[in-house]
């Protein structure tokens, strides 16, 4: 039996377009509750959410009996923690701050088995063979892992054309606010030359046969970056959501309007 099938990266390996929502909030309850929303991937967040490997673990377990694929962002590339989190059962990584090619392809080979990289021979301990069940899981892994690099700074962009030509690289996701912030526009991922900036990358990286991804919490935005040819993209995060929804529900009770929220039966 090989290893699990990869379907988030058949998918944009056959450009067809994938939408997504961030998971911030460190719990595998909350994790599983908008894993069942029907959104094609969630990204687990683990560079700015408060989580650890086992954490990401609960939460990558949660996801996947949802059908949704999951995501998961360390907060470096590191080697070991890599080889962790794969142990671990993720099979698609978001690897942040990525900003030259030799970044990249050491990224690459954390990924993959030697002869081709250098992840430690230990999935027979994880979840990520079934606990030594599938029995050729060594020889299959490497095709089922799809990494994506962030690219979020003008070094990045730089680098990019070299990046996205690496055997190994499944896709690149422009990170808009530190961008915008590298650019000079903090707080300002919809500015103009911001804009432009993604543009252009998404068309180099199109040009290399890659995926090309990003994340915004504007629709109008989103559906810009959809149009300028993202692969893959989210569009919100399980943290401001409940946010905006609780924060809204308090204001139409007081205002007297009528919530859209709609009651649950027996509460």
């Amino acid at each position: 039996m090989p290893a699990p099938k990869n379907l988030f990266k058949s998918a944009i390996r056959a450009d067809r377009f994938q939408l997504g929502l961030w998971v911030a909030l460190a719990s595998p309850y909350a994790a599983e509750i908008v894993s069942g929303s029907g959104y094609d991937w969630l990204l687990i967040d683990g560079e700015h959410a408060p989580n650890d490997i086992p954490l990401l673990s609960a939460q990558i377990q949660a996801v996947s009996r949802s059908g949704g694929h999951p995501i998961v962002r360390l907060p470096v590339g590191e080697t070991w923690m890599i080889k962790q989190i794969l142990d671990t059962g993720a099979q698609t990584l978001l690897i942040p701050m990525v900003e030259s090619v030799e970044q990249a392809q050491a990224l690459v080979r954390a990924v993959r088995y030697p002869p081709h990289g250098v992840r430690g021979v230990g999935a027979a301990l994880g979840r990520a063979s079934q606990f030594s069940r599938i029995g050729d899981y060594l020889e299959t892994a490497n095709a089922e892992i799809c990494l994506i690099v962030q690219i979020e700074s003008r070094a990045g962009l730089a680098a990019l054309d070299e990046i996205a030509a690496l055997d190994g690289i499944d896709g690149l996701f422009i990170g808009p606010s530190d961008l915008a912030a590298d650019m000079g526009h903090l707080g300002q991922p919809g500015h103009a030359d911001v804009t432009a900036a993604i543009g252009d990358a998404f068309a180099r990286i199109k040009k290399a046969g890659k995926a090309a991804g990003i994340m915004t919490l504007d629709l109008d935005q989103a559906r810009l970056y959809r149009d300028m040819g993202a692969t893959f993209m989210a569009i919100g995060t399980d943290v401001t959501l409940l946010v905006s929804a609780t924060e809204r529900l308090r204001e139409d009770f007081l205002s007297g309007s009528k919530s859209d929220v709609k009651p649950v039966s027996g509460y």
